[in-house]
């Protein structure tokens, strides 16, 4: 039985440029034109199941955790919404750099070196986001399983990643990788992609269902990223916990 769903490759690959997370046009320079899409995403998605009011700090008492936070590029925004945010990842340098910019900007946030089945926590959260992470993990059902564990009856998870395609190969590998060089190359692994109906049956196993699937698709014109129909390369999922 495995019991692991740390990739020592890909931590050492996210752990290299960990010095970069802060920078908007260094090499996490993708994840900064994503964000306000991912958080206007997550943050009324979270007002609306558990009917909170609308304020400066809506999601004051919501615990979130935040799988893989990074330098804290989403457990910012999500703790100045009013969230009380624990941001977990299994590089320690990321965990380092994430801490120092929480201090440095005032944000009481609680950044723990651990994946999710090494969590020891006494009570659960009512918000887990798997934000680009899926596809850099060791064991995908086990670690879908560790985060189950540790989310809340009617709790939501979130999970964004990359769909297994043609298309996604072309527009996340090779256009964003080689061409654009948008992001280092080697930073993704096709085969480690996951079709929608793969996350969808693997979280039904672990009492969640799927209530709302949305594609993700950047606009060249705007330079923004959008809402879309299109799941073919990128895409995000709200699941419920029965």
């Amino acid at each position: 039985m495995k019991n692991n769903t740390i990739n020592k490759k890909e931590i050492e690959k996210f752990s290299k440029i960990s010095e970069e997370w802060w920078n908007p046009e260094g090499k996490f320079k993708p994840l900064h034109k994503f964000n306000p899409i991912r958080i206007s995403y997550i943050k009324e998605d979270i007002i609306k199941t558990f009917r909170l009011e609308i304020s400066k700090t809506p999601l004051k008492n919501i615990k979130i955790l935040d799988v893989g936070c990074g330098g804290g590029l989403l457990s910012e925004p999500m703790c100045r919404l009013g969230a009380e945010v624990t941001g977990i990842d299994a590089s320690d340098k990321n965990i380092k750099v994430a801490k120092i910019h929480s201090k440095k900007n005032n944000l009481k946030i609680d950044y723990i070196c651990s994946s999710p089945e090494k969590l020891n926590i006494k009570n659960k959260f009512d918000v887990i986001l798997n934000m680009e992470i899926v596809e850099h993990v060791e064991d995908l059902n086990f670690f879908l399983k560790s985060c189950s564990n540790l989310l809340k009856k009617d709790g939501i998870m979130f999970v964004a990643t990359l769909n297994r395609t043609l298309k996604s190969y072309l527009f996340a590998i090779v256009g964003a990788e080689y061409i654009l060089r948008w992001l280092p190359i080697g930073t993704h692994e096709w085969e480690k992609f996951v079709k929608p109906e793969e996350l969808i049956s693997e979280l039904k196993k672990n009492d969640l269902r799927l209530d709302r699937s949305d594609g993700m698709k950047f606009n060249i014109l705007t330079d923004k990223w959008d809402i879309s129909n299109d799941k073919s390369v990128n895409y995000i999922m709200k699941f419920i916990k029965n």
